[in-house]
């Protein structure tokens, strides 16, 4: 993938948009995978009607970015995107557990820290209008994470793993990368992720492994 020009551009703002859109896109076709491939571990009703709520935001927030698409004169497809949320997906196509951790408490987070700088740079450029749809799925995003650690930890307990202990064990098998900071801790702390979840994957403790 190329990489995205500057925001200050329209070029570069129809470019991150789009790269956005693909996000979100894919979010909504995660959410409901959860909710089939996962259909028979005998898992509650409650379980499954939270990933569909987070399908059906997800679906806000690509309606919303695929319109500013079209408003910027440009529309979802224009541009090449990337597979790795598929990809994560493909790894823990057979592990619920590693599905919860890599995607919402990897992917997901990852968003809480870097939305607000973005929503932020569209602002200082005059896109107000993207700022503003920024800053909206940041809003949602922080009860996506929640609702993947509700359940991560709830699984957790029913077979008797240390939350803490198997995130981390499921991000180092499961997960292509590193964690790395800065951290937005207040957003992630919002939907109940503390710190001594992640800090252990940073590079400088990974090094230590």
């Amino acid at each position: 993938m190329a990489k995205r020009r500057a925001f200050g551009s329209h070029a570069g703002r129809v470019a991150l948009i789009h790269a956005l859109a693909h996000i979100e896109i894919n979010a909504i076709d995660l959410g409901w995978d959860l909710v089939a491939r996962f259909a028979g571990e005998g898992l509650p009703c409650a379980f499954f009607d939270d990933w569909v709520e987070v399908a059906t935001e997800e679906a806000c927030h690509f309606e919303s970015l695929a319109g500013r698409l079209a408003e910027l004169g440009a529309g979802y497809g224009d541009l090449p995107a990337h597979d790795g949320l598929w990809e994560a997906a493909a790894a823990t196509a057979d592990d619920l557990l590693a599905r919860l951790a890599v995607v919402p408490l990897v992917l997901e987070a990852r968003g809480l820290d870097v939305t607000p700088e973005m929503a932020a740079r569209l602002a200082r450029v005059g896109d107000a209008e993207s700022a503003e749809i920024l800053r909206r799925i940041y809003r949602d995003e922080i009860g996506h994470v929640a609702t993947g650690l509700r359940w991560f930890d709830r699984l957790c307990q029913a077979r008797g793993l240390n939350p803490k202990a198997a995130f981390q064990d499921r991000v180092r098998r499961f997960f292509k990368g590193e964690l790395k900071p800065p951290f937005n801790h207040q957003a992630r702390a919002a939907a109940g992720f503390t710190e001594d979840y992640y800090e252990p994957l940073t590079p400088r403790d990974r090094s230590s492994l």
